[in-house]
């Protein structure tokens, strides 16, 4: 079987490999190992609520089935933790939000995402919780940087993950050719630096600059992941991470403004009562795609390349389904969903 070419490592292109991987279809896929991206710092969580509104997550059940099934599989091969399953408790931010969530707590598709009430819901002298709030299941969250690396070096072990740049490829008829080798077709899996690529320029691409901060703060004993003002993730080592910021425009992908950093560590402030120590802090782009949930497909006027991107903030609850989707259809020929179609942009 003619391979197929792989462009860039993060979450899109490492679980596109997986999923070749189980389909027996040789592969190569190549990245530029730059040292902070938005994969590799991303908090993994994985919730059926969100945003501000609170609604739910676009198509959850279906997603977090599959990711679950996959990262379970993944750590049984690899022999290592990845996903954590926990709890996700989401603090109101203020009367408004508490006026939604009146509205849509009782409505009987929330149902099967809520845990029953608790008498107290966090401890309050630890978390600030003036509106109030609620504990959803099943959530959780992956540590991204462990899958990546352990999903790297088992790839490396087979001879199909390469270090490196792709700039231009050949197309032909009939295949691609890069650095002297022939693929069927070649994925670009490059986030949000896949907006430069003249193929794409009809793409509404809104991505955006992103902070997270690594802490610590005694929780007193606190393991599910708080979100309110921020997010909260507690980590098995005593260490916490915090975020994000959310900045559009933005220049230098891995500066964040001062402002940006001040208010992600006001909004810290207001979810806890108890000094923090901020131990670190990591920024890359996020590659968001407006209006869309993701994007997959061949890029227009080119039968031998395709994209895989627009991941988003749910990049771990969605790239199991949406790369097995992809694989479909680019070995079996199979439809892709319109909603996730580069063609319907």
């Amino acid at each position: 079987m003619t391979p197929l070419l792989i462009i860039g490592g993060g979450l899109a292109g490492t679980t596109l490999a997986w999923r070749l991987w189980e389909r027996g279809q040789p592969f190569l896929l190549v990245d530029r190992d730059a040292p902070v991206t938005a994969s590799k710092i991303a908090a993994g969580l994985v919730t059926p609520i969100t945003g501000m509104r609170l609604g739910l997550s676009w198509r959850y059940a279906l997603f977090h089935a599959e990711a679950v099934a996959f990262y379970c599989a993944l750590e049984a091969r690899l022999g290592r933790a990845l996903y954590h399953e926990t709890p996700v408790v989401r603090l109101l931010r203020s009367e408004w939000q508490a006026g939604i969530w009146a509205k849509r707590c009782d409505r009987p598709e929330y149902a099967p995402y809520l845990q029953p009430p608790h008498a107290t819901l966090v401890d309050p002298e630890v978390f600030a919780q003036p509106f109030g709030g609620f504990e959803q299941r099943p959530g959780g969250w992956l540590d991204t940087a462990a899958y990546l690396n352990a999903s790297r070096a088992f790839f490396e072990s087979l001879g199909c993950w390469r270090t490196g740049e792709v700039g231009a490829i050949d197309e032909t008829p009939d295949a691609v050719r890069w650095n002297d080798r022939e693929f069927a077709t070649a994925i670009w899996c490059t986030g949000w630096q896949a907006a430069q690529k003249p193929e794409l320029s009809g793409v509404p691409f809104q991505s955006a600059r992103g902070t997270i901060l690594t802490l610590r703060a005694d929780t007193r004993g606190e393991t599910r992941v708080i979100s309110g003002a921020c997010w909260l993730v507690p980590r098995g080592d005593g260490s916490l991470r915090a975020g994000p910021t959310y900045e559009v425009p933005f220049t230098e992908p891995h500066t964040p403004s001062p402002e940006a950093l001040a208010g992600l560590e006001q909004k810290l402030g207001d979810l806890l009562r108890v000094d923090v120590r901020i131990t670190d802090r990591q920024t890359a782009v996020r590659p968001i795609v407006r209006g869309r949930e993701a994007l997959l497909g061949r890029l227009p006027g080119r039968a031998h390349q395709a994209c895989f991107n627009g991941l988003a903030s749910k990049g771990v609850l969605r790239a199991p389904w949406l790369a097995q989707h992809l694989v479909a259809h680019l070995l079996d020929g199979a439809v892709l969903d319109p909603d996730l179609d580069l063609a319907g942009i």
